[in-house]
């Protein structure tokens, strides 16, 4: 994939890069009946409360409908176009099975109109194929996994990510995920061959302030510039220093280093190891 500049006619175009859309149908509008009108709520919860702060406004936007569970089995599909996808940092394919019905999927490294796919125990390990990971050797690279047999992937969707298949005991499977987790998953879950597309997502520049107002996301205001009223950095002439033992969240909690997890999370079991072990 590539990354596109611009000359530096003003400020903020000097460091702005987009990306390239190498093999994205850019003129294509989105399947009509794969997308789904989506609401805005601006981080309120359903009693209108703030839940995600940093959030409003922003292009309005359709929802593209996914298929995470690649349960459309031995029927071959033949990818018509990538799609740029507004909801998600990966591209996207449109699959045309042999039946007639058409599919969204992420679209991996490689793959290209034109190709074929194939979600069955005897496909091809070749990218875009989506096989149980039973039937996956060990070693292979994939992505959408799913963490429970048959309830759609949860796992490794975003760009240039990728998992891989490390271990076979049991009826469990070892994988070492993008963070560097190595976690157990059940052998009948499904997974895709391949790296989630777009790889070169995370070298974008996004140049100015109002293009992460399009996407939707409001500033982040630090605590150490408000009031104590409003957070408790604040207040103190001039430049003032955080004045308790660490920084904290608007409501007081530690920000660093401050353990959220529930100690007796029933899928701990599953981790065989984890992402900030040394």
């Amino acid at each position: 994939m590539s990354i596109r500049t611009y000359k530096p006619t003003t400020p903020s175009r000097r460091h702005m890069s987009v990306s390239g859309f190498d093999g994205v149908d850019k003129k294509a509008k989105p399947e009509r009946g794969l997308v789904e009108v989506l609401k805005k709520h601006s981080g309120r919860n359903s009693y209108g409360r703030i839940t995600v702060r940093h959030k409003g406004g922003g292009n309005r936007k359709k929802y593209r409908i996914i298929d995470f569970k690649r349960d459309k089995m031995d029927v071959e599909g033949k990818v018509l176009r990538l799609e740029y996808d507004p909801n998600r940092s990966a591209y996207i394919a449109l699959v045309e099975y042999a039946d007639g019905e058409r599919r969204y999927i992420l679209a991996p490294v490689g793959l290209a109109a034109g190709d074929t796919v194939l979600a069955s125990e005897h496909a091809d390990i070749k990218p875009g194929n989506a096989l149980p990971i039973s039937a996956i050797p060990v070693g292979t690279v994939i992505h959408n996994i799913e963490l429970y047999p048959g309830k759609g992937a949860q796992l490794v969707r975003s760009a240039g990510t990728a998992a891989q298949l490390m271990a076979k005991e049991g009826n469990m499977a070892q994988v070492r995920l993008p963070s560097g987790e190595y976690r157990l998953i059940r052998l009948g879950c499904m997974a895709t061959i391949g790296q989630v597309g777009n790889v070169d997502h995370a070298n974008i520049a996004i140049g100015k302030a109002g293009r992460k107002r399009h996407m939707g996301i409001r500033p982040t205001v630090r605590g150490s510039v408000m009031n104590p009223n409003d957070h408790p950095h604040g207040g103190g002439e001039g430049k003032s220093p955080v004045g308790r033992p660490g920084p904290v969240t608007p409501w007081g909690k530690p920000a660093l280093g401050y353990k959220t997890r529930k100690t007796k999370n029933r899928t701990n079991k599953f981790i065989v190891k984890r992402r900030n072990s040394k």
